[in-house]
């Protein structure tokens, strides 16, 4: 299965998510990014970017096969972003195995302490509890037994889905039985019902006429965004500090760190 792609678009289309598995409150005002790491062009599955100094950025990696250097190599794309891009939030770093049994047994004593502190956290999928939270009922769908993917489908059924949920249901599906097509997936689970509600075809409209619309908003958005990375720029060559030109501008740290590239 291609875990990358479907965590990524979880990722992607749950905010709460990593907060569900780390069952925390739920922090508002992160950045959901995927950041290219230069030397080695690692990247990570997803970084948590958050608005304010207090709070932490958060490394996310998804690993389903097992590979022994997995947290040094984790660490150095950390400390290399961290070089890179010199944040000066704290961070942690989320490791997501399938289950246990996926996670390194040979760690060095800097590993074990960044675990034991809890700098590191590991998150076991097979562990989670069950949940109402429809973004977890779907990780255990892709973590659980074939034969017990239409019970967990029909759970999933009960709620209110949108078109973009119901497509990643049918995503995950298409890559856990990969003996069966998408039309014979959707068969199998009748989707299709799902597809023929009022609920959906409402949703399906209004995401389309929600498209038109971004359309005609994005030339604006982006003449706009130009203005402020330009009045970023001069702030920054007469010697004004990031945050300061975070505050008068509105653009983040990360976005005027790029521009010093």
């Amino acid at each position: 299965m291609r875990t990358d792609t479907i965590f990524y678009k979880l990722f992607q289309t749950f905010n709460s998510l990593l907060f569900e598995l780390l069952n925390q409150p739920v922090e508002e005002g992160y950045q959901f990014i995927s950041v290219e790491v230069k030397e080695k062009a690692f990247r990570f599955d997803r970084i948590y970017f958050p608005a304010k100094l207090n709070q932490l950025i958060y490394f996310v990696e998804v690993q389903f096969q097992r590979k022994p250097n997995f947290y040094t190599e984790f660490l150095c794309e950390i400390l290399l972003y961290l070089s890179q891009y010199q944040p000066q939030n704290d961070w942690k770093a989320i490791a997501i195995f399938s289950d246990r049994s996926i996670e390194p047994l040979t760690l060095t004593k800097f590993q074990q302490e960044l675990l034991a502190n809890n700098r590191i956290v590991p998150i076991y999928l097979d562990q989670l509890n069950n949940s109402q939270s429809i973004a977890i009922q779907i990780i255990q769908l892709i973590t659980s037994p074939n034969q017990t993917a239409i019970q967990l489908v029909q759970t999933l059924k009960q709620q209110n889905l949108s078109p973009d949920i119901i497509e990643l249901i049918e995503t995950v599906l298409v890559y856990k039985f990969t003996n069966l097509t998408r039309q014979e997936v959707e068969s199998m689970f009748a989707l299709s019902d799902l597809k023929k509600t009022k609920i959906y075809q409402e949703a399906l409209q209004e995401g389309e006429e929600k498209g038109r619309q971004e359309g005609e908003e994005k030339g604006k958005q982006e003449g706009r965004q130009e203005g402020k990375q330009e009045i970023a720029l001069n702030l920054l060559r007469v010697g004004m500090d990031i945050i300061q030109v975070a505050k008068v501008t509105g653009l983040s740290t990360e976005q005027i760190q790029l521009l010093q590239k």
